[in-house]
C-alpha cells in the first residue's frame, strides 16, 4: 500500500504542484517557496523547448483580467530577469501591449550555451523557378542587399552550370547564427562566411536548405524535402509571376509531409501594386482552399511576428511576408521570425542511437565522409555502431573516427541534430544515400517488402498491380513494384492498401514513416504500415553481383580462359557461315550460268587488299570460298 500512496503522489505532484504560481503577481513579489517553483517550472519549459521559451507577464492562467500596473510590471520583469540569470539565460522583451487593467509583456528566455552546442533549426526554401530563393539566402546569410542582377545568389552556387544559367540544381546547405538576445552574428570575411565562428558564437542555428525550383530537378527537390527532414518550409513566391509553375506542387509536397509552411512574397520593388494585390488574393484563396485548410496573416509589425511564432507550430497559421531583396524592405521582420522558430522533432536522447545517411564525401587525408540527420540516441566520438544494410541486406560495423556539426569539430550529436561523420575502414564505393547508422542495441533487420496505405493525389489513367514507381522514405530513393492493392485499381484522389517490393536492393524502414510514391506526373503520399519479413528469396539481378565481387580474384584467370575460348567459337562459327553462305550462291550460279573467265582468273588475297579497290560481289564471294578452302 506505501508503495501505490508514493506513485499516486509522484502522479499527482506535477498537476498539483504548480497552484501556487498560477496568479498574475506571482511574479511581482514571490515568495522563497514560489520563486524556487517558478524557477522549477521556467527549467523544464526551458528543456521542453530545447534552451528556449516564451514566457508571457501580466496575464492569469486562472482567466481573471489581464494587465499589471506600472510598478508591478517592474517588479515583475526583474524577477523574471532574475530567474533567466540564474538558469545562465538572457530574458529579452519581444512585445508590449495594453491589457484591460495594464500592461502585459511577452519575454523570450535563452540559455546562452557553450561553444560547442547550439539549438538547429532546418528549414527547406521551396518555390518556382527565378522566385529569388537563392537570392534571399545570399541577402540574409551574407548580410549584402542585391542589386537585381543576381549579385548576391553568386556566393551561394556550388557548381559552375549554376553560376552560368543562374539555376540552382543541387541541395544546397547555408547557415543564419543568433546569439542568446536574437542579434545575427553571420559577418563575411573577404566574402566568404566561417562556419565554425557563426556556431562558436550562436545560440541558435537556422539551417536554409536551397532546393532546386525547375521541374526538371523535381526529384532532387523530393529528396531534400524527405532526406534532410526539415523543421518547416518556406515557400517562395515572386510577386510579379505569381503562383506559377511548381509552386503548387511544391506546397502540396510540404503539406503531404506535415511540414508548417510560411510564405515570403519577393520582388515587391519591381511589382506593379495592382498585380501585387492580385497574387495575394490568388494565393490566400489558395491557402483557405479545402486541400490545404490554412489561416494565412498579413505580417507586417513585429508584434505579428510574434503573434504568427508563436502560434506558428501548434495551429494552422500561415504567415506571409512581403520583402525585398534589392531595397531591403521587411526583411527584419522575417529575421526576428526566423529567431522565434522552435524546433518541432523531438530529442530522444534515451533511446538507442539511429543516423540516416543524406550525402557521402571522400576526403582526401581523412577518408570516407558521411553527412545526415540523427533521428534519436546520441552518438558519441569512437561509438560502433552497424551500417547498413548492404545489397545483400548485411549491416556491418563501423567505428565513427570523428564527428563535426556544421563544419565545426564536436565529441557527440544527439537526436534531431544534423552531422557528418569520419568512418573508418571502408571505401565510399560501399555507402550509398538511404543507409543508416543505428546501435548494436537497435538489432535492425532489412527488408525487401513493406505494406503501405497511399493517397493517390495524381494519375493520369489507372494504377495496378505490378506498377512500378519511385519511393521516397526518408533519405530512401529506390523504385518500388506494386504487388498487390486492396482495390483493383486506384485512381486520383482513392485511398488503398498496398503491398510493395523494392527493386534494387533491401533498405531499413520503420512502420510510420512518411512517404511519397511518384512516376513522372503521377504523385502518391502516405505512411508505412507495417514491415513484411522476407524470406530467403533474393530478386534476379542480385544475384550475380555478390558472385562476382565474392569471385573475381580467384577466378580472373579461369574467366579470361572462357573468354579466349568463347572467341575462338565465335571464329570459327563465322567461318563456317561464310563458308556455308557463298557455297550456296555459288551453286545457285552453276545452275544458271557457266562460269566466265573473269571468275576463273582469280587474284589471291593481298593483291585485293594492295589495290584498295571494291571488288565485285561474284570476285568477293570466290576469294571468301577460295581462301576457307585453302
Amino acid at each position: 500500500m506505501d508503495s501505490e500512496k508514493i506513485v499516486e503522489e509522484v502522479v499527482d505532484k506535477p498537476q498539483t504542484e504548480y497552484t501556487s504560481i498560477r496568479g498574475k503577481l506571482v511574479y511581482v513579489s514571490p515568495t522563497e517557496e514560489q520563486y524556487d517553483l517558478l524557477l522549477k517550472r521556467l527549467k523544464e519549459l526551458l528543456a521542453e523547448g530545447r534552451g528556449e521559451t516564451i514566457i508571457e507577464i501580466g496575464t492569469a492562467v486562472d482567466g481573471g483580467e489581464g494587465g499589471m500596473s506600472d510598478d508591478e510590471y517592474e517588479a515583475a520583469v526583474a524577477t523574471l530577469q532574475s530567474l533567466a540569470a540564474t538558469l545562465d539565460a538572457s530574458c529579452v522583451l519581444l512585445r508590449q501591449r495594453k491589457g484591460e487593467s495594464g500592461l502585459i509583456g511577452q519575454y523570450l528566455i535563452r540559455q546562452r550555451l557553450d561553444q560547442t552546442d547550439f539549438l538547429e533549426i532546418r528549414v527547406a526554401v521551396v518555390g518556382n523557378v527565378d522566385a529569388g530563393k537563392s537570392t534571399l539566402l545570399g541577402v540574409l546569410t551574407h548580410g549584402e542587399l542585391d542589386n537585381g542582377r543576381g549579385h548576391a545568389r553568386q556566393k551561394l552556387f556550388r557548381h559552375k552550370h549554376e553560376m552560368e544559367s543562374g539555376r540552382t540544381s543541387s541541395v544546397g546547405n547555408d547557415i543564419l547564427g543568433f546569439d542568446s538576445i536574437g542579434n545575427v552574428v553571420n559577418k563575411p570575411e573577404h566574402g566568404s562566411l566561417d562556419w565554425v565562428k557563426i556556431c562558436e558564437k550562436s545560440s541558435k542555428v537556422i539551417t536554409f536548405i536551397d532546393l532546386a525550383g525547375h521541374e526538371r530537378y523535381l526529384k532532387t527537390t523530393v529528396f531534400g524535402m524527405t532526406g534532410h527532414a526539415p523543421d518547416f518550409g518556406m515557400l517562395m513566391i515572386g510577386a510579379n509571376a505569381g503562383i506559377v509553375g511548381m509552386t503548387k506542387e511544391h506546397l502540396g509536397l510540404a503539406l503531404a509531409l506535415s511540414v508548417p509552411v510560411f510564405v515570403v512574397v519577393t520582388k515587391i520593388d519591381m511589382c506593379p501594386p495592382n498585380i501585387l494585390q492580385d497574387n495575394l488574393r490568388l494565393l490566400v484563396r489558395i491557402l483557405k482552399s479545402p486541400g490545404c485548410r490554412k489561416v494565412p496573416v498579413m505580417v507586417k509589425t513585429s508584434d505579428d511576428v510574434v503573434l504568427s511564432a508563436t502560434n506558428f507550430v501548434s495551429e494552422r497559421l500561415c504567415p506571409i511576408f512581403q520583402v525585398s531583396n534589392v531595397n531591403g524592405a521587411n526583411l527584419d521582420l522575417l529575421k526576428q521570425f526566423l529567431n522565434l522558430l522552435t524546433t518541432r522533432m523531438p530529442s530522444h536522447d534515451g533511446e538507442p542511437a539511429e543516423f540516416q545517411i543524406d550525402d557521402t564525401y571522400s576526403v582526401p587525408g581523412v577518408g570516407t565522409v558521411v553527412s545526415g540527420t540523427t533521428l534519436r540516441g546520441v552518438i558519441r566520438l569512437n561509438d560502433i555502431l552497424l551500417l547498413g544494410p548492404d545489397p545483400l541486406g548485411h549491416f556491418q560495423q563501423i567505428a565513427v573516427k570523428s564527428i563535426h556539426r556544421k563544419r565545426m569539430a564536436v565529441h557527440e550529436v544527439k537526436g534531431g541534430q544534423t552531422a557528418s561523420f569520419a568512418l573508418k575502414k571502408i571505401k565510399r564505393s560501399q555507402i550509398r544515400k538511404g543507409m543508416v547508422m543505428v546501435s548494436p542495441a537497435v538489432n535492425p533487420q532489412a527488408c525487401w517488402e513493406f505494406e503501405g496505405e497511399i493517397l493517390v493525389l495524381h494519375h493520369p489513367t489507372t494504377i495496378s498491380s505490378r506498377y512500378q514507381a519511385m519511393v521516397h522514405c526518408g533519405s530512401i530513393r529506390q523504385t518500388a513494384s506494386i504487388l498487390s492493392m486492396s482495390q483493383d485499381c486506384l485512381r486520383t484522389g482513392d485511398k488503398a492498401l498496398v503491398h510493395f517490393r523494392f527493386i534494387k536492393h533491401p533498405e531499413y524502414i520503420k512502420p510510420g514513416q512518411r512517404m511519397v510514391f511518384r512516376e513522372g506526373r503521377t504523385k502518391a503520399v502516405g505512411n508505412v504500415l507495417r514491415i513484411i519479413p522476407q524470406t530467403s528469396h533474393i530478386p534476379q539481378g542480385n544475384k550475380s553481383k555478390p558472385k562476382v565481387m565474392r569471385h573475381s580474384g580467384q577466378n580472373q584467370a579461369n574467366e579470361m580462359d572462357s573468354s579466349n575460348t568463347n572467341v575462338a567459337i565465335e571464329n570459327a562459327d563465322k567461318r563456317e557461315n561464310c563458308q556455308q553462305r557463298w557455297s550456296n550462291k555459288k551453286r545457285g550460279r552453276r545452275g544458271s550460268r557457266k562460269p566466265t573467265t573473269n571468275t576463273l582468273n582469280v587474284k589471291p588475297l593481298a593483291e585485293n587488299t594492295s589495290a584498295n579497290k571494291a571488288p565485285t560481289p561474284v570476285t568477293v564471294g570466290t576469294n571468301c570460298a577460295t581462301v576457307i578452302q585453302q
